[in-house]
């Protein structure tokens, strides 16, 4: 099984926020951003396996500034570390207000999904190549992380 760079599978989405997406302050509601971004990390994660994918964990979202009514959301997902089977994703959701032409970093999260075979199990997935320094950091980040959890047990 080949490998894939972060490149090759990466996804940026965008949404403008309507007036159902908010809650009474006119801001983006959370619930409504974590479910694009649990999109464009399934995205991600199916360009990466070609398999159907579903999310183990979120391990963290914050929310940094809030998005308002009307702003334009620009969601970007990048796969940063490969399991055998599972997939980790960061995504980085930025705010664009189309009046003043600026843009800020709204959001950041990191999303576990999995990759599944037709009768639902998880299945092997190809390995990620890294190609950047920031790349090969951050999946070195995650691998350590991973080994952390796996020796804990």
């Amino acid at each position: 099984m080949e490998g894939k760079t972060p490149r090759e599978t990466e996804v940026v989405m965008s949404e403008l926020v309507l007036p159902n997406d908010t809650n009474v302050l006119g801001n983006l509601m959370g619930g409504k951003l974590m479910y694009w971004i649990d999109i464009a990390g399934a995205l991600v994660a199916s360009r990466h396996s070609n398999k159907v994918v579903a999310t183990v964990y979120i391990d963290n979202i914050s929310f940094k500034h809030p998005v308002r009514m009307g702003e334009m959301l620009i969601i970007k997902a990048k796969m940063v570390y490969v399991g055998k089977t599972s997939m980790s994703v960061k995504v980085r959701v930025y705010a664009e207000n189309m009046k003043s032409n600026s843009e800020i970093l709204t959001n950041e999260a990191r999303i576990v999904l999995v990759a599944l075979d037709d009768e639902g199990r998880p299945c092997a997935v190809p390995r990620l190549i890294p190609e950047t320094e920031e790349e090969k950091a951050e999946f070195e980040k995650e691998r350590l992380k991973k080994e952390g959890k796996n020796n804990s047990k």
